[in-house]
C-alpha cells in the first residue's frame, strides 16, 4: 500500500494527512503527538477515527496543519484521517458516517458588518 493523501478542514485549520501502514505513529508538523497536541481529550479526537475502524495501531499518520487554534487543527487532521481510511476501504465509511466523522463542520466566524464593532454587538446606545 502507497501513501494515502487526504485534506481535512475546520473553521480556519487546514491539514494535509499522509497515512501509510505502520505501527500506528502519529506525526504532526513533525512533532510527536504527544507534543503537539499535549491535551488527552484532542489526541482522543485524532485517534477517534481508528477507534471507530478498530484499525487502532495499523498506519502511521503523518499531518500538516496550520491555521485556526488547537481544537480546529485536532478536528481538521480526525476529518484528514477518517477520509483516508473511507479510501483505503469503502466498508469503513459505513461506521465513521455513523459516528459522524466524514461531516465537514460547516460553522466559521460570522463576518464584522460595517457600523458595528462586532458581529452582532452594537454600540452602546444613549437615549439622552
Amino acid at each position: 500500500m502507497e501513501v494515502i493523501n487526504t485534506l481535512g478542514r475546520r473553521k480556519t485549520s487546514v491539514a494535509r494527512v499522509y497515512l501509510s501502514k505502520g505501527k500506528g505513529k502519529i506525526t504532526i508538523n513533525n512533532k510527536d503527538i504527544k507534543v503537539a497536541f499535549p491535551i488527552d481529550i484532542l489526541q482522543a479526537k485524532i485517534n477517534q477515527p481508528f477507534a471507530a475502524t478498530n484499525t487502532l495501531g495499523q498506519y502511521d499518520v503523518k499531518a500538516n496543519v496550520f491555521g485556526g487554534g488547537i481544537n480546529g487543527q485536532a478536528e481538521a487532521i480526525r476529518l484528514g484521517i477518517s477520509r483516508a481510511l473511507v479510501e483505503i476501504s469503502e466498508d469503513n465509511k459505513v461506521n465513521l458516517r455513523s459516528e459522524g466523522l466524514l461531516t465537514r463542520d460547516p460553522r466559521m466566524v460570522e463576518r464584522k458588518k460595517p457600523g458595528r464593532p462586532k458581529a452582532r454587538k452594537r454600540f452602546q446606545f444613549s437615549k439622552r
